[in-house]
């Protein structure tokens, strides 16, 4: 059997050993410091609970805080002038996508051909590439670039040509004057 059940919850016998360890704990200091009349015995347990609780705060203060787990990106957001979703693109179980605009020559992933700027957007404008969890967009060397706004961050930086540049879930990725919002 597991230590902890449905999402981290203490099985019920773990919580019995936790409750009967601090009774008995309770049990021996009561002893100790109230029946107890040798004083060698008392400073004896009194050094050991001192050093237990330097090596229990040494520990609890050098071990690593755990990271939340970021939220998967699992679709782009085509937004409007008004910040509104026109269209969507599930990209989540995907490895690799073209963005652009489709032609006969040209078939691309996330097909912008149909947005406001779709004459600043060129056939391969930019990639998107997954590694692991994580999204990265490169500009496919393209006229008027690719910009991102990190989320909760100032405004868009434009990106390097032919550099991958990490993504995360409230970004938003401007192919030419497109916003695609990161999800």
């Amino acid at each position: 059997m597991g230590e902890t059940g449905v999402k981290g919850r203490k099985s019920g016998w773990i919580t019995l050993l936790d409750v009967l360890i601090a009774g008995l704990a309770a049990a021996v200091l009561i002893y100790v410091y109230f029946i107890n009349i040798d004083n060698t015995l008392k400073m004896f347990v009194s050094l050991l609970m001192a050093l237990g609780l330097s090596v229990l705060g040494f520990v609890y203060y050098r071990m690593p805080a755990e990271k939340p787990e970021r939220e998967a990106i699992a679709k782009l957001v085509l937004l409007n002038e008004d910040g509104e979703s026109v269209k969507e693109w599930y990209i989540q179980g995907e490895t690799s996508l073209l963005i652009g605009k489709s032609s006969g020559q040209y078939e691309v992933d996330i097909d912008l051909a149909d947005t406001e700027y779709a004459s600043l957007i060129q056939s391969e404008h930019a990639v998107l590439n997954r590694s692991g969890r994580e999204w990265f967009i490169e500009d496919v060397d393209s006229e008027s670039g690719v910009g991102i706004q990190k989320s909760g961050r100032g405004p868009r930086d434009k990106q390097e040509v032919e550099e991958p540049h990490k993504l995360d879930v409230g970004d938003i990725v401007y192919i030419a004057n497109t916003r695609l919002l990161v999800k």
